[in-house]
């Protein structure tokens, strides 16, 4: 009789074994913070075209905007608020990033490059 238990947890060992085997990390989710703060924080170069501060709106000429799917253009978006706006002038070269907030293509960080 133990001749048959040790068989039979012998024989469940080896029938289990190729689900364990191999890529034991299949099918987890293996994002991390990290990962999702690297392509939350991604910049686009781009050149200021118009700054217009009595509605917040800044004039890009940008790269593609891959977080939110936009290729390379040139369009008007309102800036998160009024310290960026006053940060920067028509000409400059600066990186940003623009998100969808609450339904308004909006500047939520911009960088001048020297």
């Amino acid at each position: 009789m133990k001749k048959l238990i040790v068989a039979s947890v012998a024989l469940a060992a080896l029938i289990a074994a190729p689900a364990f085997a191999g890529d034991d990390m299949a099918g987890m989710n293996m994002s991390t913070s990290a990962t999702k703060a690297l392509s939350t924080s991604a910049l686009t170069d781009a050149e200021v075209k118009k700054v217009d501060a009595s509605t917040g709106m800044v004039t890009l000429k940008h790269g593609a905007l891959e977080n939110i799917g936009m290729a390379p253009m040139t369009m008007a978006y309102k800036a998160k608020d009024a310290a960026m706006v006053k940060q920067i002038h028509e000409g400059d070269k600066v990186k940003v990033r623009v998100e969808n907030v609450n339904g308004t293509l909006t500047i939520v960080k911009v960088v001048k490059q020297s």
